[in-house]
């Protein structure tokens, strides 16, 4: 007896048939298309920023702060009574044209203020240990949590340097030599807009040869990038960097900017 062959109803062949999921691309699929897709990424998770601003008391580290990044940024003014230097910290969500950054600024008080000044520095040095030692201890965790791990080590140093318009202070050259191996050091030349411009360049210059002549390192931008080179050079060649900071708004033609306003003129911070 011979097998007959009967047609397969559509619908009952359908039933059998693995349903394909397709959908539509909405961009273009590559690896060329790679960098866009980790920028979307990084820009939805957020950037974190840690940032510790050494300096003097009331020599203008909050008032920068202001200014760079155009807000107003909770600080307590320190006193010059305060007997040991300690280190204040705060955490901030800033959002700015759909970048969200969570910076956490590191200040220190009473820094030069002691007529003892030998531990001065130390407390600093310990602090950012210590923010490793914390980023380590998570890492050698077995259930790590490092997606939702604030992580606290400090990305760069401001140091600022009081204008005096001579030289260094032997605090500020033991501490940055403590400080150089530990973190990357930007100097700046705190309210540069108090000394002349030519006692603005030989203070720079007496600063540059005192840290070659004391071996501390500070930050240089890289130059191996040839789409940044010629700016990161121009940038390494302004180093210490000299700063005007202000909280203050003062009309300027037809806008308002943060600058300090004096009777031969106005400064832009």
């Amino acid at each position: 007896m011979k097998d007959v062959i009967r047609p397969v109803d559509p619908a009952t062949l359908k039933s059998l048939t693995p349903s394909i999921r397709t959908f539509e691309l909405k961009e273009e699929c590559g690896i060329n298309n790679l960098p866009n897709q980790i920028m979307a990424k990084a820009i939805s998770d957020g950037f974190v920023f840690n940032i510790l601003c050494v300096g003097e008391t009331a020599c203008g580290k909050s008032s920068l702060l202001d200014s760079l990044f155009n807000t107003r940024l909770d600080s307590t003014p320190s006193t010059h009574d305060i007997p040991r230097v300690f280190l204040r910290k705060n955490t901030y969500d800033l959002f700015e044209r759909e970048i969200r950054l969570k910076l956490t600024v590191v200040e220190t008080a009473g820094f030069g203020d002691q007529i003892n000044k030998d531990d001065s520095f130390k407390v600093i040095g310990d602090f950012i240990d210590s923010q490793f030692q914390s980023h380590l201890d998570e890492e050698l965790k077995i259930k790590r949590n490092l997606a939702n791990y604030h992580d606290t080590r400090i990305h760069v140093c401001l140091y600022f340097i009081s204008p005096t318009g001579h030289s260094l202070k032997a605090l500020d050259l033991v501490t940055m030599k403590h400080l150089d191996s530990k973190v990357n050091i930007i100097p700046i030349i705190a309210k540069s807009d108090t000394i002349s411009k030519p006692e603005l360049q030989r203070f720079k210059q007496n600063i540059l040869n005192e840290l070659n002549t004391a071996g501390v390192k500070i930050y240089r931008f890289p130059t191996d990038d040839e789409t940044l080179a010629e700016e990161n050079l121009k940038a390494n060649n302004l180093l210490p960097l000299a700063v005007v900071g202000s909280n203050e708004t003062v009309k300027v033609g037809n806008q308002y900017v943060r600058a300090r306003q004096y009777p031969w003129g106005v400064v832009q911070g």
